[in-house]
């Protein structure tokens, strides 16, 4: 039996913005740990409204107990909400998900979250992170063709303030004059929302064409543009009991704004009552569509129509019906095709990036080959870089340098959102990310302090530390769910030669943390032995250090053996 978790909208504009453009927060990390960038290391923005109402009612009800017990019990988990109450069901949905990933019984079923008619509630690096988690999938959104309300998030509360309270008695379906808003404030409101849902569009449609027009980010920083975009499975109902599935967010948004223009003007005031009585609909528009088990699923985006006439017998012919009753013109059609160019474009770069797994692990092998000769000449491979007296030394720094240039440029395209979400998922490529960290990130900090760069630009972990060993590390503790800093061994060098040109009295606390934090990672093999050969920088440094510091430690042990 499944446990149904169903939440009623509100109907007061404070539950809806607070006094931003858009309303906007960022996410609670406490309650929703996902929800960050890796990559740039940015947390997902979120409406404030609806984050603050779902905490409230997670603090303040027995929502959280029944949850739990119900997840206990093997129940299929289902959180739906209608108009407002959506995105408390989406919330709601994703604490579920972000509570099932701390409990060790992995036969859990994963929740489902369904919604109607529902705003939109984070911004792109949300959107990210689900399909990241492999999360998004369990998100369904029900959108009516006209319906104003999953638009509504697009414009700024400043356009819609004064219209908000005149049209609410129009969607609140408990309201004793529902359906009674103004033709004119009914007008007003659909037309400002829809005015901005075209500049997000255009805006986002641009990007995915590749522009690279200046005037595009000049405007984009005079108009206030939306950071609200759509994510998980939308389904369009046209109306006549059709559905039309969707993933692919950027589609989503595109479809957001094109599904809803008008044909020609005899249609505005039609379409303008319809904006809020569709919002009122879903029950009968379900009830209508389950029946008719009418559905197309708009997989394969780049195959799209551009022309709505299109021969009865071709293959594409039943999207093109789908496209026609969702009122789609050639130009959106076109930015659909984009939004699935783009995404076969990440595949293409993914398998690019992929093609390099082979030379990745090549030069490591060679890197390790380099440090088991250093071991056997009882000189660690960070000092023996450090002098590069030998051919093996520069033969080390030139697989280095490759290595870099590979791991940059996956950097590169991780930043600029140029690979599938699911890439930064992938347990493959954090594992290779974190065997290159800890090999050859000891060898960029040798080469550092070699050259007496710090001199100049200021310690290696503060000023100097490439992005490919700080994404990777923030990769590996993102995957492991510890806290931001707990895997940064492959640091230990960089410490040491700071620590090592300071007076123990200056730091005696980061000497004793280093020494804690050393102990974990030799126990761990994160250190080698060659950290305690004779002429170690380490050893040098440490025999430094006042006696009565050093002679009770576990390293003084493992030095003196």
């Amino acid at each position: 039996m499944d446990a149904v978790f169903g939440f009623a909208g509100t109907w007061s504009l404070d539950g809806w913005y607070n006094n931003t453009s858009f309303g906007e927060t960022k996410i609670n990390v406490s309650l929703f740990p996902s929800m960050r960038s890796v990559g740039t290391d940015e947390l997902a923005m979120v409406n404030e409204a609806f984050a603050r109402r779902f905490e409230d009612i997670l603090n303040k009800s027995s929502l959280k107990n029944e949850v739990e017990k119900a997840m206990s019990d093997g129940k299929q988990i289902v959180f739906t909400g209608h108009s407002f109450g959506g995105p408390i069901a989406i919330l709601a949905a994703l604490w579920c998900l972000e509570y099932r990933r701390t409990r060790s019984n992995d036969n859990l079923v994963y929740p489902y979250c369904m919604t109607f008619g529902s705003p939109l509630v984070g911004d792109r690096i949300w959107s990210h992170a689900l399909r990241r988690e492999n999360w998004a999938h369990y998100f369904i959104h029900f959108v009516m063709k006209y319906d104003v309300v999953p638009r509504m998030m697009l414009a700024p509360l400043s356009s819609i303030q004064e219209l908000v309270q005149a049209i609410t008695a129009g969607i609140n379906p408990k309201s004793p004059n529902v359906s009674g808003a103004r033709s004119s404030d009914t007008s007003n409101f659909f037309m400002t929302v829809m005015r901005s849902a075209s500049c997000v569009a255009s805006y986002a449609a641009c990007n995915l064409k590749g522009c690279t027009n200046l005037l595009l980010e000049t405007v984009s920083n005079i108009v206030q543009l939306s950071l609200y975009r759509p994510f998980g499975s939308y389904i369009f109902c046209t109306g006549n009991g059709k559905l039309v599935v969707i993933e692919n967010p950027d589609a989503v948004l595109q479809l957001l704004f094109y599904s809803s223009q008008l044909s020609s003007e005899a249609e505005a005031e039609v379409i303008d009552s319809r904006s809020l009585n569709e919002h009122l609909l879903y029950r009968n528009e379900m009830q209508e569509s389950l029946e008719m088990q009418d559905v197309v699923c708009l997989n394969n985006l780049t195959d799209i129509p551009l022309s709505s006439n299109v021969n009865p017998s071709d293959e594409v012919a039943t999207m093109n019906l789908a496209l026609n009753d969702l009122g789609l013109s050639t130009r959106a059609r076109l930015c659909l095709r984009a939004a699935g160019e783009w995404e076969k474009q990440k595949k293409k770069n993914e398998e690019k990036i992929d093609l390099n797994k082979k030379s990745i692990v090549d030069g490591l092998s060679k890197i390790q080959e380099y440090q088991t000769k250093c071991d056997i000449q009882k000189v660690g491979y960070y000092d023996a870089f450090k002098l590069q007296v030998n051919i093996d030394d520069f033969n080390a720094n030139v697989k280095r340098l490759e290595l870099a240039g590979i791991w940059d440029e996956i950097i590169e395209m991780l930043k600029r959102y140029e690979l599938p979400d699911s890439f930064e998922g992938r347990k493959e490529w954090i594992q290779l990310g974190t065997q290159f960290r800890r090999k050859v990130e000891p060898l960029d900090i040798a080469n550092y302090y070699r050259h007496l760069k710090n001199e100049d630009t200021g310690p290696y972990m503060i000023r100097a530390r490439p992005k490919r060993y700080r994404f990777t590390q923030r990769w590996l503790e993102h995957f492991e769910r510890v806290q931001t800093g707990a895997r940064s061994e492959s640091c230990f060098w960089a410490e040491v030669e700071e620590l090592r040109n300071k007076t123990f009295e200056e730091v005696q606390n980061r000497v004793l943390s280093l020494e804690t934090n050393a102990w974990g990672w030799f126990q761990r093999g994160l250190l080698g032995n060659d950290v305690f050969f004779p002429e170690s920088t380490f050893t040098k440094w440490w025999k430094t250090l006042p006696t009565q510091r050093t002679q009770a430690s576990w390293v003084s042990s493992h030095i003196n053996s």
